[in-house]
């Protein structure tokens, strides 16, 4: 199929490995935009800039100079592991996921078992230190995961089955559910609105290889902007101006763990398609620590607010110190094996201009030191990233918008790993 044909979607079986592409929990939902239109008000909370970010299983709260540092703790009975997802227009109200204990594991593969774990949702008001469940009524699976809020009365749910997923459109409160997608053709995740919140954009992890595609709100008028068997597309984003979609291509049938991928560019129609760096240069499937504490998730480019793109590049030959074991099942989305004396090389963060080509580094280029996750605060004058040593687990730092004044916010709880890093829009301090 050619890129930007529009056509009808004839659906085909689901494969094993589109359903295997259920990876979501905490790097699905970093794909969230944090809000559609939030206020702020003039606390100092607003004025340093604050963040979400997730650490064993818990979220964090803290200022961008490094202070205030809290963790939630809702003390809800079963429920093992919280994770924020997106926020209403008032930039004070978030959606949150929790889980309960995972139900894969030794003896129970991840893609017969991950999906009948119990998943909720809620919406959590900061200023008033409220939690209230939604998704109730009419359920239709036990597993739900946020996926995109198109209003504050409307959201995408990612609802999974042992048939497959799909996206639902519902109300908060479980209602009037109507497919977006259909159960038969594939997993879709990596949803994002359009700045005129007219347009959803995602990719289908579909049998005929993962796809980047647009639609409506309501899920009809669908677009392919672009597909091909020997590429996996992965996690578009629209730009600033709404005239862009920002997303990686992967060379999955030589690169079986996704270690790496280019960036690429097209208009929404799929004309004007590109591909913005060369060799497979982006860190895609970040992996990190050691067999006691390891830890991952996709990375993505993200835009900053002018129109250029930050990414993880990697350095000439960089290999990770994780290597995928393509030749044996995998069980636990993970199928790696630590081997940190065969590690080369590492991953700074970038800025690349995409009107030029232009990439101008952010962080040093240092062996052995992998720097990932980045994304600019919403004034333009921040950047925080996640950098984790070859063996080690990340820790949150934050630099200037040059690059200048990098420093080390916190590295977790009990200093065992933080990652997945969001910016707020709100302005006070959560009571945590």
């Amino acid at each position: 199929m050619a890129r930007g044909e529009r056509l009808l979607w004839k659906p085909r079986p689901a494969s094993r490995r589109a359903f295997l592409a259920l990876g979501i929990t905490a790097s699905a939902l970093a794909l969230l935009p944090a809000c559609r239109s939030a206020r702020t008000s003039g606390a100092a909370g607003s004025r340093l800039g604050r963040l979400f970010f997730t650490s064993q299983g818990r979220t964090g709260v803290i200022n961008a100079d490094g202070t205030g540092l809290r963790y939630f703790d809702f003390k809800v009975p079963k429920q093992v592991t919280w994770q924020p997802g997106p926020f209403l227009s008032d930039g004070r109200r978030v959606i949150f996921l929790s889980m309960e204990e995972r139900r894969d594991g030794p003896g129970r593969p991840f893609g017969k078992y991950y999906h009948q774990t119990p998943t909720r949702l809620w919406i959590y008001d900061l200023d008033r230190d409220t939690l209230t469940e939604i998704a109730t009524k009419d359920r239709l699976a036990v597993f739900y995961t946020p996926a995109l809020l198109v209003s504050d009365e409307r959201i995408l749910v990612q609802v999974v089955r042992d048939e497959g997923g799909q996206i639902s459109s519902m109300n908060l409160d479980g209602t009037d559910a109507r497919e977006f997608t259909r159960l038969d053709e594939g997993l879709p995740y990596g949803l994002s609105l359009s700045p005129d919140g007219r347009r959803v954009a995602y990719h289908l992890a579909s049998p005929e290889g993962y796809q980047i595609w647009t639609s409506s709100v309501e899920g009809t008028e669908r677009v392919l902007v672009t597909a091909h068997r020997d590429h996996l597309y992965f996690g578009p984003s629209w730009s600033p101006d709404g005239q862009w979609l920002l997303f990686q291509g992967c060379r999955h049938q030589t690169d079986p763990g996704h270690d790496w991928s280019d960036l690429c560019l097209a208009r929404p129609d799929g004309s004007d398609f590109r591909v913005l760096t060369k060799g497979q240069a982006m860190w895609f499937a970040a992996t990190y620590g050691n067999p006691q504490r390891r830890g991952g998730g996709s990375n993505l480019p993200a835009w900053t607010r002018d129109g250029q793109i930050l990414f993880p590049r990697r350095s000439a030959g960089a290999k990770v110190p994780w290597e995928y074991q393509a030749n044996r099942p995998d069980t636990d989305h993970f199928n790696r094996d630590f081997k940190p004396e065969a590690a080369r090389g590492g991953v700074q963060v970038c800025r690349l201009d995409p009107s030029t080509g232009k990439t101008t580094p952010m962080t040093p280029a240092a062996p052995r030191v992998w720097d990932f996750r980045a994304s600019a605060s919403h004034d333009g004058r921040s950047i925080v990233f996640c950098r984790a040593e070859t063996g080690g687990t990340p820790g949150l730092w934050m630099m200037d918008s040059d690059g200048r004044h990098a420093r080390l916010l916190t590295r977790g709880v009990d200093n065992q790993g933080a990652d997945h890093p969001r910016w707020l829009p709100g302005a006070r301090a959560p009571a945590c």
